[in-house]
């Protein structure tokens, strides 16, 4: 996504004119008092290209969101910034009501550690990449796997359970707004139950074993309980950071239940009480982050796509659906090590394995593709025959997620190594190559 410069106008009519082409937004009130304005701001969201009114925009004011209609008009209470939002369009503020006109956004991710993200070399190497390829975004670790903290915070709790340990960028809010500078698309990864800090300084909010000890998982890491509301407050308000750092999106990871049977949590260990807390999280989530008009997205398990269960972790496509505004699922055709119906060997079945376990998704969860955007696999097969993941099959997977037709799509590697192999070139560098 590249920057967008606005231009406003203002015409006091409840009907649509033509505009002139060198204006790249533009904006006129609907109404014929001015006093309405005092109370209510109304509007209208259409496609910067099309024209076309967007319904089921996302409009937040005074804390609460509202959607539009599906003539793409709002009515909401008049607020110092109104927030726009809509799935595979950018995020934008205004002051008042009137037309508005959003651009298409389809974020195509590399996902950075932090580590990762503050070294100059594989920053570099990302930036080389959305500067000659494709690529237009990142995901970045803020909340990690071990329940480090990237970025330098007040908060009283990560102080306190020794959090920051590991601060990567010491002004998470320049580091950013640098980005955005160059058009990239940002995305914060919150890894939310996974967290051996917390559980240390907070025992009793941690999952329990039968015997009541502390559970920890193959990595030797504890677990928050997610049915523990306490507990709660502290994720979110890292994810209130990152949004206040300007990120464009919040990312859930590890929003689950641990996929290990025989484990005790505050409720009963069933799929009602499992989904349940998974889906109150997101929700109450949602509601804190509505200020700040950021996207939400959620990481699931590739196979959720296929069952009607949960697993066992509390994820469910149909149940997760409603709270956010993109669902991520883990596509990485090594991770499907029983096969989908027809392909036994996933990783010679990378396009088969993407895009028909994405319209599983969509089976259940209704509504349109671009709600979704997979997480792609650039990393070596550790389950089948060992294979590099190369250009073939990096393509393979992006035609499958975008013959599916979905919001773009993230690729995957833990050591942050990224080549231009099975990526387009930008239009850019086609049309000024290097000589």
């Amino acid at each position: 996504m590249k920057a967008i410069k606005m231009g406003f106008g203002m015409i006091n009519s409840s009907k649509h004119f033509a505009f002139p082409r060198m204006m790249q937004a533009v904006i006129f009130f609907i109404g014929s008092s001015i006093a309405v304005w005092a109370t209510v701001a109304t509007g209208v969201i259409l496609d910067k290209k099309s024209a076309k009114p967007i319904a089921s925009a996302i409009i937040t004011a005074e804390g609460k969101e509202y959607r539009t209609d599906v003539n793409g008009v709002f009515h909401v209470p008049s607020s110092e910034s109104i927030g726009i939002r809509a799935i595979g369009y950018e995020r934008t503020f205004y002051k008042r009501g009137g037309t508005i006109y959003l651009d298409r956004v389809a974020p195509k991710a590399l996902y950075l550690s932090s580590f990762g993200a503050s070294q100059d070399k594989i920053l570099n190497n990302a930036k080389h990449l959305i500067r000659t390829t494709e690529i237009n975004a990142l995901v970045i670790d803020i909340k990690m796997d071990r329940g480090q903290l990237a970025h330098k915070t007040k908060n009283f709790t990560a102080n306190k359970i020794g959090a920051q340990k590991m601060v990567r960028f010491k002004d998470l809010k320049q580091f950013v707004t640098d980005l955005k500078k160059e058009g990239i698309y940002t995305i914060a990864r919150i890894v939310c139950f996974k967290d051996t800090p917390f559980v240390r300084a907070y025992p009793k909010w941690g999952v329990k074993r039968a015997d009541g000890t502390l559970f920890k998982d193959r990595e030797e890491l504890y677990w928050i309980d997610p049915s523990q509301k306490e507990a709660w407050d502290y994720i979110i308000s890292i994810a209130e950071e990152s949004a206040q750092a300007g990120f464009d999106e919040i990312q859930f990871d590890y929003v689950r239940f641990p996929d290990q049977k025989g484990l005790r949590f505050s409720v009963r260990n069933t799929q009602t009480e499992r989904v349940k807390s998974i889906n109150e999280f997101l929700k109450y989530a949602r509601a804190r982050l509505i200020p700040y008009n950021v996207f939400i997205s959620a990481d699931i398990f590739g196979y959720v796509c296929w069952n009607n269960a949960d697993l066992g972790i509390g994820q469910r496509v149909d149940a997760m659906a409603s709270y956010v505004d993109y669902l991520s699922p883990m596509l990485y055709p090594s991770g499907f090590q029983a096969g989908i119906p027809g392909h036994l060997n996933p990783v010679k079945a990378n396009y088969e394995i993407v895009n028909h376990t994405l319209k599983k998704a969509l089976e259940k969860s209704g509504g349109s593709p671009l709600s979704y955007r997979p997480w792609l696999q650039a990393f070596r097969d550790y389950a089948f025959d060992r294979r590099n993941y190369g250009g073939k099959e990096i393509r393979d997977q992006i035609r499958a997620s975008e013959d599916f037709g979905s919001c773009g799509w993230m690729l995957w590697n833990a050591r942050n190594v990224y080549t231009a192999d099975g990526l387009l070139q930008s239009e850019t560098t086609i049309d000024n190559p290097v000589r």
